[in-house]
């Protein structure tokens, strides 16, 4: 995960190697897809999945085309126990500590956080739009929610993203199947709940297959308000 001291600087720097690193990266992205699993000790509490987590960062002025969206892309850790995941996130840097264009992607394994990916390409994803200062906490609720399964939609939820920018934080949700109404649905009411959003707070839905058309995340986007 992205750590403290070194491990994040190196992180930070990641950008001004890109033209170096590509053949690096690339053959590292095909054996983060195909790693063993994680062996979890007897002692420890196993949970339901494995999880990994990714960061990119975009530099500033750069405008994300898929592919450079895929070379940002660094797997920093995975788990699959709760003792793992903890061992990680007490050394995490937080969200509100990173500045510029900057995000986090914790994912189920074997799931990358791309539109294209197989397990995303028929989903969508459920958007909350946060004001500085706020996605620390709220990332940290919506991450335990997810590893606790207190979305209680089997394998339908993907994975979770904190979208840091310059004017607002962004919480997004991604699930498998964005037709599902009544999943997705499911997964709206409980993040209001795991969030502890006012009763009349704007969700925003976007289809990944609408996000590859115009080639955005969180423009033209279908907006809920209970």
């Amino acid at each position: 995960m992205a750590l403290n001291n070194n491990k994040f600087d190196a992180l930070n720097n990641s950008e001004d190697s890109d033209d170096d690193e590509t053949s690096f990266t690339e053959e590292r992205k095909k054996k983060d897809l195909a790693l063993p699993p994680i062996q979890v000790p007897r002692e420890e509490h196993p949970l339901q999945y494995t999880y990994c987590l990714w960061f990119s960062r975009r530099a500033p002025g750069k405008h994300a085309a898929p592919q450079s969206f895929d070379q940002n892309l660094r797997l920093v850790g995975r788990f699959a126990s709760v003792e793992q995941f903890w061992s990680y996130y007490c050394h995490m840097i937080k969200p509100c500590e990173l500045s510029g264009h900057s995000d986090f992607h914790l994912f189920k394994d074997g799931i990358k956080p791309m539109w294209e990916d197989d397990a995303n390409r028929c989903g969508g994803k459920w958007i909350v739009r946060l004001r500085k200062g706020l996605a620390s906490r709220c990332w940290e609720n919506l991450i335990l929610a997810m590893l606790g399964e207190q979305f209680m939609v089997g394998d339908e939820i993907c994975g979770a993203v904190v979208s840091i920018r310059f004017a607002e934080d962004i919480i997004s949700v991604w699930n498998r199947i964005a037709s599902d109404q009544a999943t997705t649905n499911r997964i709206r009411d409980t993040l209001r709940r795991v969030l502890n959003l006012p009763p009349n707070t704007i969700l925003e839905y976007k289809n990944h297959t609408d996000s590859l058309k115009d080639n955005s995340s969180f423009r033209n986007t279908d907006v809920f308000v209970r």
